[in-house]
């Protein structure tokens, strides 16, 4: 039998976007022994939560976090820390070190799975050949194309990224000096981590939101007492209120609030929303539809409307983490390729890199009576933790939610030191759904802060032992 031979320019998968949802898709399909291309129009890989998102925000929230330690949380250990300082330029440098790290890493990954690496900006000319210009300029043909192109920070009506007084999350994270005001637009994670980053390091933080309350995807029980933790350690908030402009003032500018005093400050970080790219792709003009936001729209297989299309991450909506992206890439690469993939949506985690962390999973309390579920829920203060306690981060909470009826959690909320890490005990539970009581049964080591999780099932059925 004689085999046909495959012209250089044609592949199996090309995927476009080399961040978390794309380059992940492309090495497990590669895995599957598929022949693979990705174009990227960035000088590394990773998209923007290597680059300019997840990762540097958390390598400058732990270099901030140790300095406020220092200054502020040493005393009640009974240890005097004096002339205490930071080169903010160091704290720059470690966090590219760390970008450069993981970039090269998935350069690496890349070479091993034999995937075929484009660098430039793609144009879609049908459903099955992409052109590719920049510094690579090519046609190249495709069985399937992945589009995995991501968001970018959206401007607010009124005001425009102007990349030195206001800015986005990119310029936010690369400051050269520390900012004495700054302000944030937008109480959700964004805002709350780049906010704390700067808070730490000495500027005056104000946080403006439009809805009256921060977090507005954390359960109630859980944004209230972050919106207290927070005011404790000194951010300002302006809340039920909306920006309308901002003006230059000297070297600094002027923030319009509607119906309140306006704010004077040298940076203002606009964190209020993302929006696709897809701008150039070409998707649009081939028929390929897209919502009244500008995702595109895809069907439960992330099949566009374009034959042989497919789209993953924040393109498409929905949760915008780098995790969902990666899930959805995996799953649409496997459903395309082994005839199954599958992500459940409700049992995404999330998770806010404040201090303390605020970690969530399933419905909230809210969401669930809107939508008439009986609910019982129980939780569990830190306070009431010997190992928090030890700790000297006692602040927070757990809150575990289940159906009424068949006790099936629904919902995981958390706000405490490591509730990142804790969540994903809960994550596995949901997956396999467990009960409350299975969480309530399993026997959890002592001391931990995992306890707590415990003992929030427990206080479901008023079986809590510590509280």
């Amino acid at each position: 039998m004689l085999s046909v031979k495959r012209r250089n320019d044609e592949y199996d998968l090309l995927v476009v976007g080399g961040g978390p949802g794309g380059y992940v898709a492309a090495i497990r399909a590669a895995q599957l022994g598929k022949r693979v291309a990705c174009v990227e129009k960035g000088r590394t890989l990773g998209g923007t939560c290597l680059n300019v998102g997840c990762i540097p925000s958390k390598a400058l929230l732990e270099s901030s976090a140790k300095y406020h330690e220092c200054t502020a949380a040493l005393a009640d250990h009974g240890i005097t820390a004096e002339g205490v300082s930071f080169d903010l330029k160091k704290m720059m440098d470690r966090k590219e070190t760390i970008i450069q790290t993981l970039a090269s890493g998935i350069d690496f990954l890349f070479k091993k799975n034999r995937i075929q690496r484009f660098s430039g900006i793609a144009h879609l000319l049908d459903n099955r050949m992409v052109q590719i210009t920049g510094e690579s300029d090519v046609k190249v043909h495709a069985g399937a194309v992945l589009i995995a192109t991501g968001s970018r920070a959206a401007a607010i009506p009124g005001v425009d990224f102007d990349g030195s007084r206001v800015v986005s999350s990119t310029e936010a994270l690369a400051f050269s000096e520390v900012p004495r005001r700054l302000v944030v637009v937008g109480a959700g994670a964004i805002g709350l981590e780049l906010g704390s980053v700067w808070l730490r390091l000495g500027a005056e933080v104000t946080v403006v939101e439009s809805l009256d309350r921060i977090l507005p995807a954390a359960d109630k029980d859980i944004s209230k007492q972050a919106l207290r933790l927070f005011k404790k350690q000194g951010f300002k908030f302006v809340l039920g209120a909306g920006v309308e402009g901002v003006e230059p003032d000297g070297e600094g500018c002027r923030v319009t609030i509607a119906g309140r005093e306006s704010l004077s400050a040298d940076k203002v970080l606009l964190a209020a929303g993302r929006k696709p790219c897809i701008d150039g792709l070409g998707f649009t003009e081939l028929g390929g539809r897209t919502d009244r936001w500008g995702f595109i729209e895809v069907d439960s297989c992330w099949q566009t409307s374009l034959p042989g299309v497919y789209a993953v991450g924040d393109v498409i909506g929905g949760a915008m983490l780098a995790h969902k992206a990666s899930a959805e890439g995996l799953a649409c690469v496997e459903k395309l390729f082994t005839g199954y993939g599958h992500v459940n949506y409700r049992a995404l985690p999330s998770i806010v890199y404040t201090h303390p962390e605020v970690a969530f999973v399933g419905q909230t309390e809210e969401s669930l009576t809107r939508e008439g579920v009986p609910i019982k829920a129980g939780t569990c203060s830190f306070k009431a933790n010997g190992r928090a306690l030890a700790l000297g981060d006692a602040d927070g909470l757990i809150k575990v939610i289940a159906h009424r009826d068949t006790d099936r959690l629904l919902g995981v909320h958390m706000i405490g030191g490591q509730a990142g890490d804790l969540l994903a005990e809960a994550v596995a539970a949901m997956e396999f759904a467990a009960s409350s009581e299975d969480l309530a049964r399993v026997c959890h080591a002592h001391p931990t802060r995992s306890e707590a999780l415990q003992e929030a099932a427990r206080s479901i059925e008023q079986a809590a032992i510590h509280q």
